[in-house]
């Protein structure tokens, strides 16, 4: 059993109030889907009021922090060393056709530096969220990464970017190969809960191309705060703006790594394409 820190309480607080009202438009989109206009203009709606309602809960605790958000970009920039990034609905696909699996996503951020995050799933209840220096958990129970070692069993996660996005042509080749070297591949479209899986240990591994910041900010502290390996599929460190991302737990972080960057070499593909 965890008690959760100040800065923690905030982030929940907030998501948890924007969740209320997002699981209600949930289940009027599930009404929606079966009409004939559609639920595309409501869910652009919610994602916007849910955006609305997280600002304004964060900016009234912490008047002092910026933000990063998908629906609004920036806010407060100046001057600010501190600030939130924010995506009100992780998983927006699956949330227009009815599938229950999107999560609101908030990472907090000091200097550049990461410093927690929040990865709300609102129809199971699941909050998945971390700390620096504190630990990773879901709802109040500590998590870890999965302790598997053999590539065989491993269990990973991907996701596959839009079109005209960086990943799309070295994708099929990845998938490939992963596919053949593990005991499975899952794609569930929401980024957010594919890294808070990963830190729970239900994954051995993820990996995607193409996301932008506000996807995986959140997860990529609670990968690491549950003792996981997070960089970008190259090796490189620049996952919240760079083209791709590579979460894994640390005994088989070299060996997916180099399995995804040999099929980029074998083929030669660019990631960025």
């Amino acid at each position: 059993m965890s008690l959760t820190t100040p800065l923690i309480n905030v982030m929940e607080a907030a998501a948890r109030k924007a969740a209320r009202r997002l699981v209600r438009d949930f289940g009027e989109v599930e009404h929606l889907q079966v009409s004939q206009k559609g639920p595309g203009n409501f869910v652009t709606e919610a994602d916007l009021r849910t955006e609305e309602i997280l600002y304004k809960e964060l900016l009234k605790a912490r008047p002092d922090f910026g933000f990063l958000m998908e629906e609004n970009g920036r806010r407060n920039t100046e001057g600010y060393t501190e600030r939130w990034i924010i995506d009100p609905i992780d998983g927006t696909t699956n949330f227009l056709h009815g599938i229950p699996h999107f999560a609101i996503s908030i990472a907090a951020e000091r200097e550049g530096q990461l410093i927690a995050g929040v990865i709300y799933e609102p129809v199971r209840d699941e909050l998945f969220w971390a700390e620096k220096n504190v630990g990773a958990f879901v709802n109040r129970r500590r998590i870890r990464v999965s302790g598997r070692r053999v590539l065989s069993e491993a269990l990973i996660a991907t996701g596959i970017s839009r079109s005209g996005r960086p990943g799309q042509k070295s994708f099929i080749p990845m998938l490939k190969t992963v596919m053949a070297k593990t005991s499975g591949v899952r794609r569930l479209g929401s980024a957010a809960l594919d890294l808070a899986y990963v830190a729970a240990g239900r994954y051995e591994g993820y990996w995607e191309a193409g996301l932008s910041p506000w996807n995986v900010a959140a997860g990529i502290i609670i990968v690491r705060e549950a003792g996981g390996m997070v960089s970008e599929v190259n090796g490189q460190a620049n996952m919240l703006y760079g083209n791709s991302i590579l979460a894994t737990n640390q005994q088989l972080y070299d060996r997916i790594r180099r399995l995804l960057m040999h099929t980029v070499e074998e083929e030669n593909l660019n990631l960025d394409e």
